[in-house]
């Protein structure tokens, strides 16, 4: 009983889809429809996808943190006790981080030489926030 309500959970919740590159998977959950949506209109949207961005490029990292964050998505959705606009975690924003220097490398460290790697580094999305998804609301 526990392994079909486990099999119908994974199917209702379109739990297949999780495991893809699509960035469609992401508003399988009502309250990313804005971040896509804004996403689809902004620079960002030739050049990357929600994986390119928020997960890290390694297989096995990228897996833990798919698994890290279904669970935790997974645990909010269902409580209902998610932060509402939701909000990165430092662990996330960190894997933004990365990835932004990962595509943007030559042109920042020219720009800001040692700054992004410093413990107190001012993130890129500080001053870039509506790079991703479009303005703030």
């Amino acid at each position: 009983m526990l392994a079909g309500m486990g099999l119908f959970t994974f199917s209702y919740a379109e739990g297949l889809s999780y495991f893809s590159a699509d960035p469609r998977a992401c508003v399988n959950c009502h309250i990313m429809r804005d971040e896509y949506d804004n996403w689809q209109r902004y620079s960002h949207h030739a050049a990357a996808t929600c994986v390119d961005c928020h997960l890290p490029q390694a297989l096995v990292p990228k897996l833990v943190a798919k698994a890290e964050n279904g669970y935790h998505h997974s645990k909010g959705f269902t409580l209902q006790d998610f932060h509402e606009p939701i909000q990165i975690k430092a662990k996330n924003s960190q894997i933004l981080q990365d990835n932004c220097l990962r595509c943007h490398r030559d042109m920042v460290e020219m720009l800001v030489r040692g700054s992004t790697t410093d413990s107190d580094a001012v993130r890129c999305v500080h001053c870039h926030a509506s790079v991703g998804h479009g303005p703030l609301q």
